[in-house]
């Protein structure tokens, strides 16, 4: 394997296990853990929800935890991984929310997400994620 693809699955791995620790985050219901790789000034879209900010991502998702997520979880499907500038990845995922006591989420709630990272010191952090319908 070459350099490059070895420094790439490395980058692909550490991108992954950021999404995956966002996760855990969530179904712990933890809104500061859920925030802790985003960038102060990241962006999230949803439908008909604009959050600027990593503050404002935070507070959305402790209102969703205190309230209708509580006890939620995530199924995550990453369908890409790449990498189209030096620092920079974008990941296409599939995925849905589990509702408390939930083992499958129902067709009409799965989205499409794409999620944008930035290498910043070494670390990757999430500077833009935006979902709409599957």
């Amino acid at each position: 394997m070459t350099d490059t693809a070895v420094r790439e699955t490395t980058d692909r791995d550490a991108v992954l296990t950021v999404l995956k620790d966002l996760y855990i985050a969530w179904a712990a219901n933890d809104a500061d853990a859920f925030v802790a790789d985003y960038e102060p000034d990241a962006t999230s879209i949803l439908p008909g929800v604009f959050r600027s900010g990593r503050a404002a991502v935070r507070d959305g998702m402790a209102a969703g935890f205190a309230g209708p997520l509580r006890g939620s979880s995530v199924l995550d499907e990453p369908q890409q991984v790449r990498f189209p500038a030096p620092d920079t990845a974008v990941v296409v995922s599939r995925a849905a929310i589990l509702m408390a006591g939930e083992t499958e989420a129902p067709a009409d709630r799965w989205v499409l997400a794409t999620w944008t990272l930035v290498r910043r010191e070494n670390r990757w952090l999430i500077t833009a994620y935006h979902n709409c319908a599957a």
